[in-house]
C-alpha cells in the first residue's frame, strides 16, 4: 500500500470518527432528554393529566433519534387511580432535532400498558362540557402512536388483552389510519382497521373516503366503505355499504345509514342486511338503546330493546341458543314486536 493511499484511508477514518463523536455529542447534548420529558409532561398537564416516569429518559440514535422511557404512569388531576401504567415507552424524534431544531415528537410508542376504563371515564367527566350548539372539532395529533402488548381493564376486571393499536398522524386533509387488534376475556381475537381523510371546515367535520374493516379470525369479516359527517352534538350523518363474510355461512350485503337528530326525531341508525336466506331492515335509536342497556345493567325489569323494523332469518345463533325460522315485525309505537319461530332450542338440546 503506497503512502498516498494510507494517508487517504486515515483521513476517511478520521472523518468517520469525527462524525461518530459529533453524533454522540448531539445525542447527549443536543437531544437533552429532560427538555422532551418536560414537553411531554407539559402537554399532558395542559389536558388535565399528570405524567410521571420511574427513571429519567435515556437517548438513543439507532435506528432513529429517540428517547427511551421507563415506568410510565398517567393520572388525571386529583384522581387516585392511574389511567395508564406502562412498563416502557419511546419518543421517536425527527432527525432535525440533532441540529438543534424545535423540540417535536414524530411518534410515541408504549409497550405493556394497563389502561383502566373507569379511570379514563372519570377523567372525561372532569372535562368542561361543550355547548350543544358548538360545531364539530378535529383533535389534531401531530405524532403517530403505537400501543403494544397491553390490556384494557375495568377496575380489576379484564375487558381486552393483547391490545395492539397503531395510528398515524391525525390532521386536517391528511389521510389517517388506525389499526386495532385485541382479544376478549375468553381469548377470542378481534381486529379493526379504519382509514379516512378528515376535513374540517366551517364547523363541519367530514370523514371522506372512509374504509372500515372489522373481523374475528375463523368467525366473520366485515368491510364497509362510504363517508360520514359531524356538525357537533348529535348531528351525525353517515352512508356506508359493504359485505359481511362468515366462516360457515353465506355472506351478507350490508347498507348502513345514520340520520342526524332534528327537532322532531332523535339520532337514528338504519341497517339493511340481505343474504341468501336472511334479511333485515332495522332502525335503531342509539341514545335510547344506551338508556335501555343501562337499565338492564342496573337490574331493571327486562324489556325489549327500542328497535323498529323487520327480521327474516333462516337461522340465528346467539351463544348456546339456536333459533330457526325467525320472523320479527316491530312497528313505531308498539310495546312488543310480533315474532314467530319454527324452532328454538339451546345448543345440544335433542
Amino acid at each position: 500500500m503506497n503512502r498516498r493511499l494510507r494517508i487517504g484511508l486515515l483521513a476517511i477514518a478520521g472523518i468517520v470518527a469525527a462524525l461518530i463523536v459529533a453524533a454522540l455529542i448531539a445525542m447527549y447534548v443536543v437531544l437533552q432528554p429532560e427538555r422532551f420529558t418536560a414537553l411531554l409532561q407539559s402537554r399532558a398537564r395542559a389536558s388535565g393529566l399528570e405524567l410521571t416516569l420511574a427513571n429519567p429518559a435515556s437517548p438513543t440514535l439507532w435506528p432513529k433519534p429517540s428517547l427511551e422511557l421507563d415506568g410510565i404512569t398517567l393520572h388525571g388531576n386529583g384522581g387516585n387511580t392511574p389511567l395508564i401504567v406502562a412498563a416502557r415507552g419511546k419518543l421517536v424524534l425527527p432527525w432535525r432535532t440533532l441540529l438543534g431544531g424545535e423540540a417535536t415528537i414524530s411518534r410515541l410508542e408504549v409497550e405493556g400498558a394497563r389502561i383502566d376504563i373507569d379511570a379514563v371515564s372519570a377523567y372525561l367527566d372532569t372535562l368542561p362540557p361543550r355547548p350543544s350548539t358548538a360545531g364539530a372539532i378535529l383533535p389534531e395529533i401531530d405524532a403517530g402512536f403505537r400501543v403494544s402488548r397491553s390490556t384494557l381493564l375495568r377496575g380489576n376486571r379484564l375487558l381486552l388483552s393483547n391490545v395492539d393499536i397503531d395510528a398515524g398522524r391525525l390532521a386536517n386533509n391528511h389521510r389517517f389510519t388506525l389499526a386495532l387488534d385485541a382479544s376478549t376475556a375468553d381469548e377470542t381475537p378481534y381486529s379493526l382497521a379504519i382509514a379516512t381523510t378528515p376535513s374540517l371546515a366551517h364547523g363541519v367535520l367530514t370523514l371522506g373516503d372512509l374504509d372500515i374493516d372489522a373481523g374475528s379470525k375463523n368467525h366473520f369479516g366485515a368491510k364497509l366503505h362510504g363517508d360520514a359527517t359531524w356538525r357537533g352534538g348529535a348531528d351525525v350523518g353517515a352512508s356506508m355499504a359493504g359485505r359481511v363474510t362468515r366462516t360457515e355461512a353465506a355472506p351478507y350485503d350490508v347498507v348502513l345509514g345514520v340520520t342526524p337528530a332534528n327537532q322532531q326525531d332523535p339520532l337514528s341508525i338504519g341497517l339493511k342486511i340481505d343474504g341468501a336466506q336472511d334479511h333485515a331492515d332495522l332502525h335503531l335509536p342509539p341514545l335510547a338503546m344506551a338508556d335501555w342497556w343501562s337499565g338492564m345493567q342496573a337490574g331493571q325489569p327486562p324489556t325489549l330493546p327500542p328497535v323498529e323494523g323487520t327480521i327474516d332469518a333462516a337461522q340465528v345463533d346467539i351463544g348456546s341458543v339456536h333459533v330457526k325460522g325467525l320472523r320479527v315485525r316491530s312497528v313505531p309505537g308498539s310495546t312488543a314486536p310480533a315474532a314467530t319461530s319454527t324452532a328454538a332450542a339451546p345448543a345440544g338440546a335433542p
